[in-house]
């Protein structure tokens, strides 16, 4: 293993210790020695980190890798922005525990390709499915995926309740027996390694059905954090409605009545970040508040970027999450042909236009066609570039609806129209940057790939919020790395200190940027073929080691997979070590 000598660059540490000039050696895949002046031994490859800050590799918290990782295992374009460590099975989602009944196993693959925007038969067809347990399913990742970054994953309390109820665990509660099995395969996934439970009070499918835990009562969720209580170390993650039903403030007050009494980290998602939330914005930041002053160990999520909406036919939630369902049905068609059918029939265009005037959302994208931009042409006729309000003036199209339709049979059905990002509510995040009890970075990465979540967001923490003076520096490096790995009980990751393992970045903050979406065309598409998928170019870093080896330099992504499973510790007390 190469060791490595970075030299003259400025030491961010990750535990928000001021910055410092120092050089650090990497030997053995350890941090080896940190100071000034360190001399060179012999094998030592130098790198001139000169103008450069050094960090600890960035920690990406919530992704849906989980599946894409299979076969797209290179994880572009997570190594050029400086990451190092991925979490995966959030919101529910998870492709472990499984039922023997593949009809039941296929549900579970439904559930997350429609959530997550994930072809559903590569998701069928590129796992090996060697598994039933998560134990199990963690033995066939880690021998059979070799990943650039590090990786550790939830297990989903979907995938839990469908291993043990089949088809029923969409509309019943679970019988104590039933209940004792979840809380034995929880047990396992713990013991293997499983970060914890990750659950979901958010997501309705595309029938307007809302996930199966939902139908989870109160005893089956307190059993469920019973176990995690035996467990020290594991975090439990939940997803509540901030955007569509904001039910987000009874959701969260269950869940802390539930967990009364047990040792058990939570991470809900979370404070709204964008502006048409704050009706809901003042009662969760009073429950917040409340967390903390009762000393409960409550970790809020959120966002510092504006959800991506993109409107796709290929496959996409958004028209239903949206609350229009005639949309989607031309989503779900099996064929191109079927979905230029629908496009073109007039009984179809009247639902859908009624839809979108009674039945979508005031904010959705539907309803704000001003801020719908027609970008994206499959065989470039256009007109390109300009708002769907625009089109219906140039084109004398009187509704919206039509008006799309009419566009995207024009431009092909592979086009896509994108929504103009929220607006954020910026004094509420930089309050979350530096708020002792928030998860940050929070990007969705490996899912949505034609909305094009994550990868890449965080370097806005520099690019926008340090450069403008709104955050330090090292505010804006410890949200990735020390804050993260310490929520996540991930012993001696995320911080600079000598015998830690060396993930490692280096970068000039002058040179790097969150650049723009381009599109490859490498995803299977469903239908027997490929399309296309956002990307970006690097940001660049100069350098990313990942356990002490290189998976991007100043010529690219290496190609290096040397990630390792990461499993929490039950001994965080290495954290308050480290920041001594």
């Amino acid at each position: 293993m190469t060791s490595y000598l970075i030299r003259g660059g400025t030491i961010v540490d990750g535990t928000l210790k001021p910055a410092y000039q120092a050089d650090l050696r990497v030997a053995g895949g350890r941090i080896d020695a940190i100071g000034p002046n360190i001399a060179a031994q012999e094998g030592d490859e130098i790198v001139d980190a000169a103008g450069c800050y050094v960090t600890p590799g960035f920690i990406e918290p919530h992704t849906h890798f989980d599946a894409t990782m299979w076969w797209q295992n290179d994880l572009n374009p997570l190594p050029g922005y400086g990451a190092t460590t991925i979490v995966m099975g959030n919101c529910g989602f998870s492709a472990a525990p499984i039922s023997d009944d593949l009809k039941v196993r296929d549900e579970i693959v439904g559930i997350f390709a429609f959530f997550e925007d994930i072809d559903k038969q590569a998701f069928v067809n590129e796992l090996p499915w060697d598994w039933r347990k998560w134990s199990e399913y963690k033995a066939s990742m880690t021998a059979k995926v070799k990943l650039p970054l590090n990786y550790a994953s939830f297990v989903g309390h979907i995938a839990i309740r469908l291993a043990v109820m089949g088809l029923d665990a969409w509309t019943r509660a679970a019988t104590d027996e039933e209940i004792a099995r979840m809380c034995e395969l929880l047990d396992d996934a713990c013991k293997a390694g499983a970060m914890g439970l990750s659950t979901n009070q958010l997501d309705f499918d595309g029938d307007e059905r809302p996930v199966p835990t939902f139908a989870a009562e109160d005893k089956e969720y307190r059993a469920l954090f019973e176990v995690l209580d035996r467990n020290p170390g594991s975090v439990c993650q939940v997803v509540m409605d901030t955007f569509i039903r904001l039910t987000c403030p009874a959701a969260l007050e269950r869940f802390a009545r539930l967990t009364e009494g047990l040792n058990v980290r939570v991470q809900w998602g979370g404070l709204p970040t964008l502006e048409f939330q704050k009706p809901i914005l003042g009662d969760l930041q009073k429950q917040h508040e409340q967390f903390k002053a009762e000393g409960r160990d409550f970790w809020t999520a959120y966002t510092h970027v504006s959800p991506t909406n993109t409107l796709s036919l290929t496959k996409s939630l958004i028209f239903a999450q949206s609350g229009d369902f005639v949309w989607h049905e031309v989503v779900a068609a099996e064929s191109w042909e079927e979905k230029e059918r629908l496009l073109a029939d007039p009984d179809w265009r009247a639902r859908a236009r009624e839809s979108w005037d009674t039945k979508a959302w005031a904010h959705a994208p539907m309803n704000n066609p001003d801020r719908l931009l027609l970008r994206n042409s499959d065989n470039g006729v256009g007109p390109m570039n300009l708002t769907l309000v625009d089109y219906m003036k140039m084109t004398g199209i009187e509704h919206r609806s039509d008006a799309m339709a009419d566009w995207i049979l024009r431009n092909g059905v592979k086009s896509t129209v994108h929504m103009a990002p929220f607006p954020m509510n910026e004094e509420v995040i930089i309050e979350l940057i530096r708020d002792p009890k928030s998860v940050g970075n929070v990007s969705d990465a490996g899912a949505h790939a034609q909305m094009f979540c994550g990868p890449g967001e965080n370097m806005l923490l520099f690019t926008y919020y340090v450069r403008q003076g709104k955050i330090t520096i090292e505010e804006a490096v410890h949200v990735q790395t020390g804050k993260l790995a310490e929520h996540f009980n991930l012993a001696d990751r995320g911080v600079l200190r000598v015998g830690a393992p060396a993930d490692i970045t280096v970068f000039n903050i002058n040179e790097i940027e969150r650049r723009e979406e381009r599109k490859i065309f490498d995803a299977p598409d469903g239908m027997g073929g490929i399309t296309w998928r956002y990307t970006r170019d690097p940001a660049p870093m100069r350098l990313t080691l990942v356990n002490g080896v290189p998976t991007f330099d100043r010529n690219g992504a290496t190609g290096t997979r040397p990630g390792e499973f990461l499993a929490p510790s039950a001994a965080p007390a290495a954290f308050a070590e480290a920041a001594e």
